[in-house]
């Protein structure tokens, strides 16, 4: 570890790709002789803190690098190891995980010459954070296995048919509202600290998605879960795309609500009121463009564009295709806000002023334009990547890559970068970041060959296993 920048430095930028897989090979753990993850970073100038771990959200960005390039071991080892350390008993102890919760992360621990694994299921993250995204992940990791590998015999073994309903129950039948969403804390998923994603937030709900069209794939086909997953795909999909939808011709209709209604008939569901349209908006908002809100609820739009969500949206077919063209058009027509000098904001605009003090309670990690208020993630280069070959726009994705490749290697690979235009390396963004290399080398791989497409995207015929008709979904949602 302690030659490690030295032996970046070394390297020439026309071997930038084979710099990022050695980076991504350093980054592997080992456990009883076999491959079974990645480490979130490895900064030796910083303090580990839990970055020495193999998180399983960074992972699934490692997965389809590995993926990509034939490496199937390392992922089967990782899904085995994490199956064995899903929570799988019911408890009334407030203080141990749910069942069926997927760990946050792990690592390796070595005692009296013995190895084991030890799981984080959040009691250890910073406020405490939980991990709701991790059996999703998890899920859209093993079917991109499956689909790689051919493997299918994984996948139907017992204990993985198990674990895979054990994240169904968790998501499916423990709620207290009557959405096809779901409803979740703040800090649930990759923005792990207070930034006003609590309720029901895009990303999740773009994750939940995918995780129910994997789910419909990987459970055997007599399974009695089968239905209910594509009646919820059905009721999800439905109130997506029109809830959450947001163009000019929408805003338009925001604009001009009654609100205060009450009952069947009601246009303004959600009693959303015009004034929480923010000014920057109006202008911001190209004729031709639109995206998925960042999160609605009860007299609540959170109108900031957030990557990672709309992104997932397209690939996996939660948009239509109109409305996946129109969201890259935004991103190609605003693409010095939401790109810049490096890719990709991970939200746009930043909370600055009373609504950073507020929303954030004066996070100084979460300042404006920085980390996860408006700042720049590199691995998001491979959602990115893959939406553009999805939507037929690869020259952006090529552009974007350039981009990034600029900076990448002489910065060694940093986390994030700050600033509105992307220009700062992070002001505590880690070095040698696993998701970052992982990122940019899956993007490369989808530029290269755009069929390694399939491992991540789902056809929008999918949707359409519902078991009811447009009709009585649109009759539910009344």
């Amino acid at each position: 570890m302690d030659n490690l920048k030295e032996k970046f430095y070394m390297v020439s930028e026309g071997n930038l790709i084979d710099a990022a897989w050695q980076a991504l090979e350093d980054s592997i753990i080992d456990y009883q002789g076999h491959p079974v993850g990645t480490v979130a970073s490895k900064d030796s100038d910083m303090e580990a803190l839990n970055y020495d771990q193999c998180f399983t959200r960074d992972f699934a960005v490692s997965a389809m690098a590995l993926l990509m390039r034939g490496k199937g071991e390392i992922v089967r080892n990782f899904l085995i190891e994490t199956l064995g350390l899903q929570s799988r008993e019911k408890h009334m102890d407030c203080f141990k995980a749910g069942l069926g919760l997927m760990p946050a992360s792990f690592k390796v621990i070595h005692k009296k010459e013995q190895e084991y694994l030890g799981a984080d299921f959040g009691e250890h993250a910073i406020a405490r954070v939980a991990p709701v995204d991790s059996g999703l992940w998890w899920l859209l990791v093993l079917r991109a296995y499956v689909k790689a590998t051919g493997d299918q015999a994984l996948a139907h073994q017992t204990r993985f048919q198990r674990g895979i309903k054990l994240v169904l129950d968790l998501c499916l039948t423990k709620r207290f509202d009557l959405f096809p969403t779901m409803l979740v804390p703040d800090g649930a998923f990759m923005i792990d600290r207070r930034m006003g994603v609590d309720g029901y937030p895009l990303d999740i709900q773009a994750l939940f998605y995918t995780a129910l069209q994997a789910a419909s794939e990987l459970l055997l086909p007599e399974d009695d879960y089968v239905p209910v997953v594509k009646e919820r795909l059905g009721h999800l999909t439905y109130h997506i795309r029109n809830y959450y939808w947001l163009n000019l011709d929408r805003l338009k209709e925001i604009y001009r609500y009654n609100v205060e209604e009450f009952g069947e008939a009601a246009i303004n569901k959600f009693n959303i009121y015009a004034d929480t349209i923010p000014d920057w908006l109006m202008q911001w908002l190209p004729d031709s463009g639109g995206y998925f809100v960042g999160n609605l609820g009860p007299g609540r739009m959170d109108f900031r564009f957030f990557a990672q969500g709309n992104l997932m949206a397209i690939i996996t077919s939660l948009a239509t295709e109109e409305q996946s063209q129109a969201i890259m058009n935004l991103i190609e027509q605003q693409w010095q806000d939401l790109v810049g000098e490096m890719p990709m904001k991970v939200c746009f605009p930043a909370l600055e002023g009373r609504d950073w003090q507020i929303i954030t309670g004066c996070d100084p990690k979460n300042t404006p334009w920085s980390y996860h208020n408006g700042g720049s993630w590199p691995f998001l280069l491979w959602e990115l990547a893959a939406a553009a070959q999805k939507t037929g726009k690869s020259e952006l994705a090529r552009q974007a890559l350039t981009i990034a490749s600029q900076c990448l290697l002489q910065d060694n690979w940093p986390e994030y970068y700050d600033g509105k235009d992307g220009r700062l390396i992070g002001k505590k963004a880690r070095k040698f970041q696993t998701w970052t290399i992982a990122g940019f080398l899956a993007a490369q791989q989808l530029i290269d060959n755009p069929d390694h497409l399939n491992l991540v995207s789902f056809e929008d015929t999918a949707v359409m296993i519902c078991s009811m008709d447009i009709a009585e979904i649109v009759a539910m949602n009344k």
